[in-house]
């Protein structure tokens, strides 16, 4: 007996709308920038089997409802994803739901001027909504947040094989590129003073805490964030080891008392856990 095919789970949208907007309405312009992905998710299983596009909301339609809504304002991503993604679920009564994401850019003033910038490299703040019916998921989060300890940093300990040459030390640089992901517990919520506020906590976690290995290191950013934060309902870091090797110098008949480094890019070592409440 043939198996019958059926279609699985699907979702389908435009992906990265780069989105400036510029606010005039004071002599002081404020420009947010945002790089959007809408997906809807609902009965398009007649599109994909019999190719009946009835009731998919052309990508086109998408893009230009994000650009739409941004002339009503933007605010935080998380609201801006949250009005997307209701007015899509409300607009046509077969989405039933879907994913919206969001990578926001940070611009500073240039000598305090009124409307001259220059792009900063602290971090990128991403959002992700989901819509599940009357499910709602906010996540909000960082990528590219380099960061680097020259030290208050050991790794030792770690079992010997005949494949071991790595060496213990109980000082070294810790340098990462730290990515996170932190879920909400609700909606109404002053998004940008949260992020704000997780991600000067995660900096000042990671410079605070003597490393005995980056494992340690990014459980304490996480437990750090849902022991202040009672919003936050768990969080997942992703941090490549960016590896710093000490150059032999002694060929040039010169010594190397901990200054002088290799930077490599790759391979590294690539430490991902989640940290979450016991009870979740």
């Amino acid at each position: 007996m043939v198996a019958k095919i059926v279609l699985g789970p699907n979702q389908y949208g435009k992906a990265e709308c780069r989105l400036l907007r510029v606010t005039r309405d004071t002599e002081r312009h404020v420009i947010e920038d945002l790089n959007v992905t809408s997906q809807l998710r609902g009965d398009f299983e007649a599109c994909h089997t019999e190719g009946d596009n009835s009731h998919v909301v052309a990508t086109d339609t998408q893009k230009n409802t994000v650009y739409a809504f941004a002339r009503d304002g933007v605010g935080s991503p998380e609201d801006f994803l949250l009005r997307l993604g209701r007015h899509f679920v409300g607009e046509f009564a077969w989405v039933t739901g879907g994913r919206w994401a969001a990578e926001q850019y940070s611009w500073d003033r240039i000598a305090d001027g009124d409307h001259s910038f220059v792009r900063t490299a602290r971090a990128t703040r991403t959002t992700v909504v989901e819509m599940d019916g009357d499910e709602v998921v906010v996540r909000a989060g960082l990528r590219d947040c380099t960061v680097l300890k020259s030290t208050g940093s050991e790794f030792h300990g770690f079992p010997q094989d005949r494949y071991t040459t790595l060496e213990g030390t109980t000082d070294r640089i810790l340098a990462t590129s730290v990515t996170a992901s932190w879920r909400y517990a609700g909606t109404d919520l002053d998004f940008d003073g949260l992020y704000d506020d997780i991600r000067d906590l995660l900096l000042s976690t990671f410079s605070d805490v003597h490393s005995l290995a980056l494992q340690q290191t990014i459980f304490a950013m996480g437990r750090a964030v849902l022991e202040r934060y009672d919003d936050v309902v768990e969080i997942s870091l992703s941090c490549p080891n960016k590896h710093h090797f000490l150059v032999d110098l002694e060929p040039f008949g010169l010594d190397n008392p901990g200054e002088v480094f290799f930077a490599a890019d790759r391979p590294y070592g690539l430490i991902e856990a989640t940290v979450l409440r016991e009870e979740v």
